[in-house]
């Protein structure tokens, strides 16, 4: 008691005190050490990703209709395009949380509007029949459609931040983070899905809640499910994709 009354008296407090006598050293974390991982240079993948496509073949992609089958969209010249009326098609392993680096080019002459101008999308986890959690593709330079369902778009969900559109014909990358969303045992929703996504660097959509998959028609919903493929969408345009790689942020894949 002696020693407190004469800490008060000096006019310092325990908290002071304990705070007089602490070093940096206190407040250092030496373990555990997290794992190295090389960076791919240029959009390169770095040493812990998975290389859905680099530029040779679709042995990593089936088809989405039919996924004992090949995927059916041709190769050539380092990237692959959508074979308008082949259908979806879809990762051969599924996953849950990932990081995803995608680079797509819709082409140069389009003679449509609206969302018929260079279409496709991202299906960041397919649950099947068409349906999932979509990120859109779209031609959004001087082309006007509704917000929710521009480039950039978590369709019929969240509006870009900005439109960081290049021009038809160029190349543009998207950088994804997909949190899957987790379920009871008894199917509700325990937490929902969130997306960040940056189009060619610039950040467009800043860890957003999804409300559910992705409707055309209708309010979004979610409905239980695990580990799933990520699927690209056919809309008919022929939009190329090339340098796809993903890493897994939760466990390894589902095979």
């Amino acid at each position: 008691m002696l020693a407190r009354a004469m800490i008060a008296a000096a006019g310092l407090s325990m908290a002071s005190l304990a705070l007089a006598q602490a070093t940096p050293k206190d407040t250092e974390a030496w373990t555990p050490e997290p794992g190295r991982v090389m960076p791919g240079a240029a959009h390169g993948a770095p040493s812990d990703a998975i290389v859905l496509f680099g530029g040779k073949d679709l042995a990593e992609w089936v088809s989405s209709g039919a996924p004992g089958k090949p995927a059916p969209w041709p190769v050539a010249d380092g990237a692959f395009t959508v074979r308008g009326g082949s259908g979806d098609i879809q990762t051969r392993r599924s996953f849950t949380d990932y990081q995803l680096h995608i680079e797509w080019r819709v082409p140069a002459a389009l003679t449509g509007s609206g969302q018929a101008r260079g279409n496709s999308g991202v299906f960041l986890a397919s649950t099947g029949n068409g349906s999932g959690y979509e990120i859109q593709i779209l031609d959004c330079v001087d082309n006007k459609t509704y917000v929710n369902g521009q480039a950039a778009s978590i369709y019929k969900q969240h509006f870009p931040l900005v439109n960081a559109c290049a021009a038809a014909g160029e190349w543009q990358t998207y950088d994804i983070v997909w949190t899957a969303p987790r379920f009871a045992a008894d199917g509700t929703l325990v937490s929902p899905a969130y997306v960040t996504a940056l189009h060619n660097g610039v950040l467009v959509q800043n860890h957003v809640a999804l409300q559910g998959e992705s409707v055309h028609v209708g309010k979004p919903a979610y409905r239980k499910h695990g580990p799933l493929p990520i699927r690209l969408q056919d809309h008919g345009d022929a939009v190329s994709f090339r340098n796809v790689w993903v890493r897994p942020l939760d466990k390894a894949p589902a095979p």
